[in-house]
């Protein structure tokens, strides 16, 4: 076990340095590698696979509601950026910009893109003519890029990659419609597929989307207690369309602006499924969404019959829809073991000489490492129920989790010293104040992390100043 040992030692513990775990399990799990332009993260095969298997899941639940994909242009032309002022001052400071195109100085700079509200706009004011023309539900999976100061892979760089979808309606009641069905829809795919847990509400005019008339989010806490904003939904009304002219004749043959919304979820969720479920042997993925989700070891290799055996095992498992791999490098077991572990793959299954010869196999679960011997017969059934198990179990810890480390302050005494001495969220009612909002955050570093749909009464004055409350928040640090 001294190669198991050294290899789980090369990853620093949660509690003794948070920042410095998340890091290791990222690169020694071979999620990803830092690029040569700062900021850039390089996608490895283990790490692409993990959002291979989120766009393949999220594309089939957008498709079921109507939305189709497309493909936008890279480049921003300035003079399209500048049409929405709020929203321009929203991503200024965030801006790369292209100047020069081969030899020559361009006439008119290009954004490359740090979203695509500008070209989807472009697009609807040419193709929406008539309300037979709406609703218009487009979507694209792409990267963009963002100028940060400081950057974390998965968590905050200046490329991502994600999905964003953009919708054009005929209605006010359409489009609001159409923001709380996706921001739904984001929170279902966390919890069933991520086990993952979140806190769906409505962010402040503070931590909107710029140009939004409102943002809607799932906010979901990681193991240090911090907020990480896991999904995004914003109701634009009818402000990028009074902008850019989209118009359409109603059945009153009467000019109309659309009403859109925009919507999505990027890579940064990977950062949230290792943050939620990782442990101080690296990784811990959710069956449902890791790319391996059975990992076979065959012990003594050498042995005559053991590799046929994990062969036929694996061919087994996989007929059945399970997506399975046998390690057979010449690593001894204990090595293997420890590498799978670190790796996240949710489940083994041992098969050696003497598993063989009884018609039996030992199978492990990764999140609580609980052994099973299972008849070989048998072995198809309890693979199965054994995964969905861990996907139930790790989703009910990180539920209980989130709820147990959410506190309430009906005080500004109690809110400081929750903030300060509890990781986790606080629970506070609010006054709907700026002048508030700033001050907690100025004092205690903790953002609005959303407005609860679920509203709790926990005091009738404001946390902050004594005024009327007029909604409850839930507040953190974030991510």
């Amino acid at each position: 076990m001294a190669d198991k040992k050294k290899l789980v030692e090369a990853i620093t513990s949660r509690e003794e340095d948070f920042a410095k775990w998340y890091t290791d399990v990222v690169t020694k799990a071979e999620l990803v590698s830092y690029s040569t332009v700062k900021g850039c993260m390089i996608l490895k095969p283990a790490g692409y696979a993990i959002w291979e298997n989120i766009m393949h899941e999220l594309d089939a639940r957008f498709k079921a509601t109507g939305v189709e994909n497309v493909a936008m242009p890279l480049f921003i032309p300035e003079s399209l950026l500048q049409k929405e002022k709020d929203h321009v001052e929203g991503f200024a400071p965030e801006v790369a910009w292209v100047t020069q195109g081969g030899g020559e100085m361009l006439p008119e700079r290009l954004c490359v893109r740090p979203t695509s509200e500008t070209l989807f706009c472009e697009l609807y004011k040419d193709i929406v003519e008539s309300y037979r023309d709406l609703p218009k539900c487009y979507n694209q999976w792409c990267s963009v890029v963002r100028w940060e100061k400081t950057t974390r892979p998965f968590l905050r760089t200046t490329e991502f990659w994600w999905q964003e979808g953009h919708t054009a309606h005929a209605t006010e009641e359409e489009a609001e419609a159409r923001t709380v069905q996706m921001l739904n829809l984001y929170a279902d795919f966390c919890e069933e597929m991520l086990a993952i847990p979140v806190i769906k509400g409505q962010k402040t005019d503070k931590e909107k989307f710029a140009g939004a008339n409102s943002t809607y989010t799932i906010e979901a806490m990681m193991h240090d207690g911090k907020a990480l904003q896991s999904g995004t939904s914003h109701n634009f009304g009818d402000g990028f369309a009074r902008a850019f002219g989209i118009q359409f004749s109603d059945k009153d043959n009467s000019l109309q602006y659309v009403h859109q919304t925009s919507w999505g979820m990027s890579t940064r969720i990977i950062g949230a499924l290792i943050m939620v479920h990782g442990d101080d042997s690296g990784l811990v993925l959710p069956p449902r969404i890791a790319p391996t989700q059975v990992m076979i070891i065959p012990i003594a290799q050498h042995k005559a019959g053991v590799l046929e055996k994990a062969a036929e095992l694996q061919e087994t498992l996989s007929a059945a829809g399970l997506r399975v791999k046998t390690d057979e490098s010449d690593k001894n077991p204990g090595w293997k073991f420890s590498e799978q572990e670190m790796r996240g793959i949710p489940l083994r299954v041992e098969i050696g000489p003497k598993d063989i010869e009884a018609g039996q196999a030992v199978i492990v679960r990764r999140d609580n490492r609980e052994k099973q011997i299972v008849a070989l017969d048998e072995l198809t059934g309890t693979v199965k129920a054994a995964l969905e198990q861990e996907q139930a179990d790790m989703l009910a810890r990180a539920r209980n989790f989130l709820e147990s480390h959410i506190y309430e302050a009906r005080t500004y005494d109690e809110f400081m010293d929750a903030i300060a001495n509890k990781p986790g969220f606080v629970k506070a009612e609010w006054c709907g104040e700026l002048e508030c909002e700033l001050k907690i955050k100025e004092d205690t570093t903790a953002t609005a992390r959303c407005m609860p749909f679920v509203q709790e009464h926990i005091a009738d004055t404001c946390v902050c100043c004594g005024r009327p409350a007029k909604k409850m928040v839930i507040w953190g640090k974030a991510y």
